[in-house]
């Protein structure tokens, strides 16, 4: 049996629980969230252009093609959450078993790609919302942004509940922003219904619509919502299965229909405050603002600059779990989740920060385009691996999806990325023809990559078809049980004790001495952190060395009349390195260390000591709390 740390989203895994008294709505509510913070991805700052664009040169035109975009996510959506929760697999993890190595190192850089221009996306859009706000400079906009990590830790550590409550505010005051906007603008409801009629598209219209496709379904979506409904603890039998399928869907079907009412009434708002008013050529978030405040007044543009604020910060939230959902997935490899979503955010910050130093702030707008297309471009890796793991019978069982499922899914798949394809060859050409012939280098790295990308497709497309899944792969980075014949117990002659003349001390000191007792011998170790120790080293004779020796005597004197063993030696300078020196030099058997129980920042500050010395000896180190 594999225990949570083996799982994706170990830190929330199984920790919502299900009612176990059957009451339909206490049992809808419990399965509700997931599919919440999901759909933030649909209606994120990326997804703002496209409907801003659409509506203010076409008016209503559009409407179906958000309408028919939501129900390919829908579909999508509702087959990753699927995979969740019959297997047990996100959909990095389930790569894993079929793809070779070779194969999900690529499709990880490419997640990785798409996840950092999501977030760029985010940034962007944020950054945006604060300017128009409060008047803050773009550059520190997007530096404030780094922020967002620490509040996704902190809301990860209360528990996937209160994350998905966060978001679900900030969806509530998006939504609620827009239904103000459009009593304030008051469309023509009857022309807007004609808009859900699909009509013919070419030219522009069909650049827009392509761009709306390619902006409304998320590669990181997809991989997130795979791990998310893993979050609750459901029964794992036919019928709990059978169950939990049937509330997600209901939970997606809610959150990505409201998903859908947002990019809908971002269109539609464009197109009665814009198009109707000849305003065709409205593409930028800032342009829309200024038009919407000369038109309307200060409460239209300042709810559509509070929705902005809401929608980039909700994004970025769900975009850097992702990241770590791919990263445990493909590469089999944890790291802090601090550190790995601080490296998200920066891979970020730092084109928008170059760009908008280096170009200037009106070019930020073209950047928010470019990650819309770098994105088109990963799309494919995520959908056509999710349809043939859901239609596989191998790995779903009696859970398989329908071959009318099947059908329609392949049908949104191919739909998706051949439009989404010509996007990025538009694109491509576009920024060739602006190019130098002195630039052919940066022509030929476009083009190797984008080449290695089709060639990858095609791969991932036809490998299952070919090569079966016949042995299932571990996971989780983690080996096989050993057997255990016999214990011999660990004996531990020389014992170090780190010493920081605290409450914690008579704690540590007697953990040591229940596993060394009196036949062993004790070092007691303080080090110096003092700016002369830190400088002279074990020359400094400042007041605060000369203290901390005279207290390292008191503890040896106690001890001695106890019956203990001991030595007592001074470290100077940096904690971790002194401990693991003086420990190495005296052939220290076990090490034993005090800890001070913090949470949140202070535990980076303060739990840095051991998780350092731990990587410098060789020998055990026993933490007391």
């Amino acid at each position: 049996m594999l225990n949570n740390s083996d799982k994706s989203l170990s830190e929330i895994h199984e920790s919502v629980k299900i009612p176990i008294k059957k009451n339909w709505f206490r049992t809808l509510l419990a399965f509700v969230g997931p599919a919440y913070l999901v759909s933030v991805g649909y209606m994120d700052p990326g997804n703002w252009a496209t409907d801003i664009a659409g509506g203010s040169a076409f008016g209503y035109q559009l409407v179906w093609v958000l309408l028919m975009s939501n129900l390919m996510a829908l579909l999508l959506q509702s087959l990753a959450a699927r995979l969740g929760i019959v297997k047990g697999w996100d959909l990095a993890q389930a790569s894993r078993q079929q793809y070779p190595q070779w194969t999900n190192i690529s499709l990880y850089v490419f997640a990785e790609i798409a996840i950092a221009a999501c977030d760029l996306a985010e940034i962007i859009g944020m950054a945006i919302g604060l300017n128009l706000l409060f008047g803050l400079p773009l550059i520190y906009g997007v530096i404030i942004t780094v922020l967002d990590s620490f509040l996704l830790l902190f809301l990860i550590n209360k528990g996937v509940r209160k994350l998905e409550m966060f978001i679900l505010s900030l969806v509530s005051i998006i939504g609620i922003s827009f239904i103000v906007e459009l009593l304030i603008v008051n469309p023509n409801y009857i022309e807007v219904s004609k808009g859900f009629i699909p009509t013919g598209l070419n030219g522009n219209a069909l650049y827009i619509a392509i761009g709306i496709i390619g902006a409304t379904v998320m590669p990181h979506n997809l991989y997130l919502h795979s791990a998310l409904v893993q979050s609750r603890k459901i029964e794992k039998t036919f019928n709990g299965i059978k169950e939990a399928i049937k509330y997600n869907f209901i939970d997606s079907f809610v959150a990505l229909n409201l998903a859908f009412f947002v990019n809908a009434a971002i269109l539609i708002l464009a197109a009665t405050a814009f198009f109707k008013l000849g305003y065709n050529n409205i593409s930028s978030i800032q342009d829309a603002h200024l038009l919407l405040k000369s038109l309307f007044g200060n409460l239209a543009p300042s709810l559509f600059a509070i929705a902005l604020i809401c929608a980039g910060q909700s994004s970025t939230i769900t975009g850097t779990l992702a990241g770590q959902i791919i990263m445990e997935g493909y590469l089999n490899l944890r790291i802090s989740p601090v550190v790995r979503r601080l490296l998200t955010r920066l891979i970020a910050i730092i084109p928008a920060v170059f760009t908008i130093l280096y170009f200037g702030e009106n070019k930020l707008g073209e950047l928010l385009v470019l990650s819309q297309v770098i994105l088109s471009l990963q799309l494919g890796f995520a959908v056509i691996p999710l349809i043939h793991f859901t239609s596989s019978k191998k790995i779903m069982g009696e859970f398989v999806i329908k071959n009318w499922v099947k059908i329609l899914a392949w049908i949104s798949a191919f739909l998706i990325i051949s439009l989404n394809i010509k996007l990025v060859f538009e694109e491509v050409s576009s920024l060739f023809s602006i190019l130098s012939s002195n630039q052919w280098y940066f022509k030929l790295l476009i083009l190797i990559v984008c080449v290695f990308a089709f060639l990858l497709l095609m791969y991932i497309t036809f490998n299952p078809l070919f090569i079966k899944l016949t042995k299932q792969k571990r996971i989780v980075p983690h080996g096989n049980a050993v057997h255990i014949n016999q214990i011999e117990l660990a004996v531990y002659n020389k014992i170090a004790i780190t010493i920081d003349f605290s409450k914690n001390d008579e704690s540590t000191i007697q953990h040591a001495f229940s596993l060394g007792g009196k036949k062993a011998e004790y070092l007691l170790i303080h080090i110096v952190e003092s700016a002369m120790a830190k400088r002279l080293g074990s020359d400094a004779l400042d007041l605060e060395t000369k203290s901390d020796f005279s207290n390292l005597e008191s503890y040896s004197n106690d001890l001695n009349i106890l019956g203990f063993k001991n030595t007592i030696q001074l470290g100077y300078g940096n904690r971790a390195k002194e401990i693991s020196k003086i420990v190495n030099e005296n052939k220290i058997d076990l090490l034993v260390m005090g800890a001070h129980g913090h949470a949140g920042l202070s535990d980076i500050v303060f739990g840095s000591t051991f998780d350092s010395v731990r990587h410098l000896v060789k020998i055990p180190v026993l933490v007391v709390n």
